[in-house]
């Protein structure tokens, strides 16, 4: 049976104890009906993970015994920046959660023109908050003990004005291009993806004036849960660590 694994944000050490948070506490105990001496795994971000055990379960608390240190990295060789226009509900929920699974490192949610969710600032807090949830139990499942980064929700131009030195790429359709004519194998990727009703055509040409590539997924209209899931695929196959068989 596997293991679970529980991110913690606290300092851990071989050999000491420590509390879960709520989040944690509550999936152990209610969740899973974990019982005293159950084995599991925690890690807190900063690289690697620990084995322990429950050495106290109560409805609301649950604290582990940390026992030994485990330098595991599963970390993609790609780093891959996703911005993607913020989406409906669940559809943001599924791509921000098969993002994590698929390496992404750093997730830039945009405020797009076809973007059918307005934000203000009290609902954006509750949504960051939301968002960052997922992104901690997709690493729990994944394997993961480096978080990806979630910046705060973002206009177009703010985020095309950051600089970086990532080969940069904008889905769209209207495009012959795929990812099999970018000749380099890049180390680090910015992928931009819109959201339901795809990128405005300004927003395409924006992009593009400042460094994008417009690449296509083929010749059908994908989602854009569906187009997050398919192009951080392809791109892992082609220069990250998805292994495609032979």
């Amino acid at each position: 049976m596997r293991i679970p694994r529980f991110y913690t944000p606290q300092s851990l050490r071989a050999g000491a104890d420590c509390q879960l948070d709520d989040r944690s506490a509550h999936h152990a105990a209610q969740v899973l009906r974990m019982k005293l001496g159950a084995p599991l795994i925690v890690f807190n971000g900063e690289g690697g993970e620990y084995t322990a055990v429950i050495s106290r379960v109560e409805k609301q608390c649950v604290e582990v015994s940390v026992h030994d240190f485990h330098d595991v990295s599963r970390e993609s060789p790609l780093g891959v920046q996703l911005a993607m226009g913020i989406s409906k509900g669940e559809r943001m929920d599924y791509s921000i959660q098969k993002a994590v699974e698929l390496g992404v490192t750093h997730l830039s949610p945009l405020m797009l023109e076809r973007s059918v969710v307005r934000l203000d600032d009290k609902r954006e807090a509750k949504r960051l908050q939301h968002w960052q949830g997922i992104i901690l139990s997709a690493c729990e499942q994944c394997g993961r003990n480096t978080i990806p980064t979630l910046d705060p929700v973002q206009a177009l131009q703010e985020f095309l004005q950051q600089p970086s030195n990532a080969t940069r790429l904008v889905l769209t359709h209207k495009t012959h291009e795929d990812l099999g004519q970018v000749l380099h194998a890049p180390t680090e990727l910015a992928l931009l993806i819109g959201p339901e009703g795809g990128l405005a055509e300004m927003e395409v040409e924006q992009a593009i004036k400042a460094g994008f590539r417009g690449v296509s997924l083929g010749p059908r209209i994908l989602r854009t849960e569906t187009a997050t899931v398919a192009a951080l695929t392809a791109v892992q196959t082609l220069w990250g660590d998805l292994v495609a068989s032979g």
